[in-house]
């Protein structure tokens, strides 16, 4: 049997392992099976009381630390992978008191077994007697009231819009400096980078036939802000502040349920709030190189949202948005 050279042996090794890649991610039809992930969940309007009560939202924190491993809707397919971060999307305490501040601190950073990325909503800003406390714990930990971060190749826009209590309404404009903020924070991205590249994953992703090349160029987004989609008033404005930004989402609060919405290609997902009044769910995003995923998830009833009004579940990388 002749023997094969160093350079050949190397070749061969690069070919096998690439097949095996091939192999191990591609199920039946050639769809992405077991490939690189990005799992986070997600809430909103926690409302801890001004005395420091936060005793519900326990249920909710116990729930999303035992989540991981639990299957998904057949319909879905896979498993709960441990999330990289919870996301909180406003109205941390009912009033912006330092015992409310206190609690969630150490729900957050004590009880929940996952990093928390926060926003402000107008109940933290203190309304008509207003209260810099959540405002500075915020920008203690990230750096300002409006911050950005990446996970697995994907850009978050943690977007804090100043609430008008002059307006009384609970409907509001997105505050012209978010707009400014989030215009002058895309405008940076270069957009070289797809889903995933950041990660040292030992299969790529597929080359889908769904993925353009102009999207895989560019840097895929999510935004958070406080408002949902019913409550604001200037979508338009917001949707231009995007740009040509790969926005994949649009996550919101305030108005405590978990809805779906879709404007100008844009969804927009509403997270649920764990008060006692609320639906007891916390929303799980999941983002794959070809699709985005977000169910709600009742901890109370053990049981994923089938109402189809609250759940997103989109291929990735067939229009210009994604």
């Amino acid at each position: 049997m002749p023997t094969i050279g160093a350079p050949r042996r190397s070749i061969l090794a690069a070919i096998l392992t690439l097949a095996a890649c091939v192999f191990a991610g591609f199920g039946a039809g050639g769809s992405w099976a077991a490939g690189p992930e990005l799992t986070f969940f997600g809430w909103s309007d926690q409302h801890v009381q001004t005395g420091g009560d936060g005793s519900h939202l326990i249920p909710a924190i116990d729930a999303m630390n035992a989540l991981p491993g639990t299957k998904y809707p057949e319909k879905i397919g896979g498993a709960v992978a441990r999330p990289e971060f919870v996301l909180g999307c406003g109205d941390i305490t009912e009033w912006p008191t330092h015992a409310a501040k206190t609690t969630y601190d150490e729900l957050v950073s004590k009880r929940l077994k996952f990093p928390s990325f926060d926003l402000m909503g107008n109940h933290d800003e203190g309304g008509k007697v207003p209260s810099e406390t959540i405002k500075k714990w915020i920008t203690a930990r990230h750096g300002g009231p409006s911050y950005t971060f990446d996970r697995g190749g994907v850009h978050f826009v943690a977007l804090f819009s100043k609430y008008d209590e002059n307006l009384d309404s609970p409907a509001q404009p997105i505050h012209k400096d978010a707009l400014a903020f989030l215009r002058n924070d895309l405008a940076k991205l270069k957009g070289t980078v797809p889903i995933f590249a950041e990660r040292k994953w030992d299969c790529p992703p597929p080359k889908s036939g769904s993925h353009s090349s102009s999207d895989l160029q560019r840097k895929p987004v999510v935004v958070a802000m406080h408002l949902c989609h019913d409550a604001i008033t200037n979508r338009e404005e917001l949707v231009a502040a995007l740009g040509e930004a790969r926005v994949l989402a649009v996550l919101g609060g305030h108005y405590h349920q978990a809805t779906v919405h879709r404007y100008r290609g844009v969804p927009f997902v509403q997270l649920p709030s764990p008060w006692r009044n609320g639906p007891g769910q916390f929303t799980v995003i999941r983002i794959t190189p070809d699709r985005l995923v977000a169910i709600p998830y009742d901890y109370r009833l053990k049981k994923w949202s089938d109402n189809p009004r609250a759940v997103l579940d989109v291929p990735l990388g067939k229009n210009a948005r994604q």
